[in-house]
């Protein structure tokens, strides 16, 4: 739905579609659209034990292959936010390199710490394992009762200005459609794992990209093997895949620092194409109404290219 709020002109899936691709695009579990499992229900806590490290070992792999299987070819991959740690992380432990032709990242996600959107901030420190077992939440849906309260309590921060929640998040963008941003208001966003958002504020507290803490040492040797999570290292991404990263200079998520930090990380020179855009923050790559001619007619002669 992110990708599609956009006029047809102004999309970037359907201008691929017209332009000759083939579009595949994938819903993020927990959202409204992917709550059929044939096991889990969404009522209870188990469906919602999960964070972004089951997105990276399960959900990329298994969407790549079902790809594959069904058109016997190479794909490449846009991701935005969320949609390029996941990328990355997957990359870096060697999977889909068989199933990826090149993949463009817009403001990309990895690194966080020089993130300057104070809301943001505040809610790393918010989302530890202690303040939201109070809460008793293992879904945390945005527009629920109890996450409208706790959202309040960060709001009421002194540094925290959630008049305008949008540019609170993600910076202040440029070139957003009033309409666009009303249709995105009423359908997003939409419901994640409470333990997600604790892995994303970890991400963001220990200052390195690494797989859930689960806050001991005895925990993380049950899981992994070793006290501490393993670290994802971005430094052991083949040069096989050609990247494409385009990120803003108004973005409080992804800021120019931390993407500087992760090209650093990639250490890819001949096979890493960077842009970037000086007035966009982190929506315009998605939203933006001039997007089109800014980043996506980039996106697809890059592809076109590989």
């Amino acid at each position: 739905m992110s990708w599609l709020l956009n006029s047809p002109d102004k999309a970037l899936p359907l201008i691929l579609a017209d332009n000759g691709f083939d579009v595949w695009i994938s819903n993020t579990r927990g959202t409204r659209f992917s709550r059929r499992h044939l096991t889990l229900d969404p009522a209870k806590p188990e469906y919602w034990d999960w964070t972004w490290d089951e997105l990276v070992i399960h959900e990329l792999p298994t969407m790549a292959d079902m790809i594959f299987n069904q058109t016997a070819q190479k794909f490449h991959y846009v991701g935005h936010s969320l949609g390029t740690l996941v990328a990355l992380a997957a990359f870096s432990e060697g999977k889909l390199s068989d199933r990826i032709k090149s993949a463009a990242l817009l403001s990309p996600i990895a690194y966080l710490n020089h993130m300057t959107t104070a809301l943001g901030i505040v809610a790393a420190k918010s989302f530890v394992g202690e303040a939201i077992s109070i809460l008793g939440l293992s879904e945390f849906n945005p527009k629920g009762a109890q996450e409208e309260a706790f959202m309040k309590t960060l709001c009421n921060h002194p540094e925290v200005n959630c008049y305008d929640m949008l540019s609170a998040i993600t910076g202040n963008n440029c070139c957003l459609n009033e309409s666009t941003i009303e249709i995105a208001i009423k359908n997003e966003p939409q419901s994640t794992s409470t333990k997600n958002l604790i892995h994303l504020s970890q991400t963001v507290r220990n200052a390195k990209l690494s797989k859930y803490d689960y806050g001991s040492a005895q925990l993380n040797i049950q899981h992994y093997g070793a006290p501490d999570p393993p670290v994802y290292d971005l430094s052991k991404i083949s040069g096989d895949i050609p990247l494409l990263l385009s990120y803003g200079g108004r973005d409080a998520l992804s800021d120019v620092k931390d993407v500087e930090d992760l090209l650093d990380a990639l250490k890819l020179d001949k096979s890493v194409q960077v842009q970037y855009v000086k007035n966009y923050a982190h929506v315009d790559f998605v939203m933006g109404v001039t997007a089109k001619d800014l980043i996506y007619n980039r996106v697809m002669s890059f592809f076109r290219n590989q």
